[in-house]
């Protein structure tokens, strides 16, 4: 199979960045108080939302594999860093310490098919792992609805 390639083109203005991915745009903002408009998402929070729509994804091509009744997901990721790492602080680290991700699952499986599909998916999710491989403290956490 072959690589794929992800690519995206970016512009840049003061705090703010417009990319665009395969026809779409994503702005990226920081908040007034930090110098930005306001105009989308901070980086880590699209970070974050990046997480969410990767798992999603995993969760729905790993769903069709194993045969699994998914109807929705819904996400709270929450994620904790010491902010002094990307001030400049060198005895910091500057990105996330641990993230939470909690999922409701809307499913007419199992407890046991449910643990199954997450660990699937975690081992899957390309943002997920790299995170993992970052020694960053992951704590998934998928319940049934």
């Amino acid at each position: 199979m072959a690589k794929k390639i992800e690519q995206i083109t970016a512009t840049s203005k003061g705090m703010q960045t417009i990319a665009h991915s395969k026809g779409h745009q994503v702005i990226i903002d920081e908040p007034k108080q930090m110098g930005g408009k306001d105009e989308g998402a901070n980086p880590l929070g699209s970070f974050l939302a990046s997480l969410a729509g990767c798992e999603n994804a995993i969760a729905n091509m790993a769903a069709k594999e194993i045969g699994f009744d998914l109807q929705s997901i819904e996400f709270d990721i929450r994620a904790e860093m010491n902010p002094e790492g990307m001030m400049g602080n060198k005895d910091v680290r500057p990105y996330f310490q641990s993230v939470s991700i909690n999922a409701r699952v809307k499913t007419s499986e199992s407890e046991e098919r449910l643990t199954e599909l997450q660990q699937i998916v975690d081992s899957r999710c390309p943002i997920y792992t790299v995170l993992e491989a970052a020694n960053v403290e992951m704590t998934p956490n998928w319940i049934k609805e």
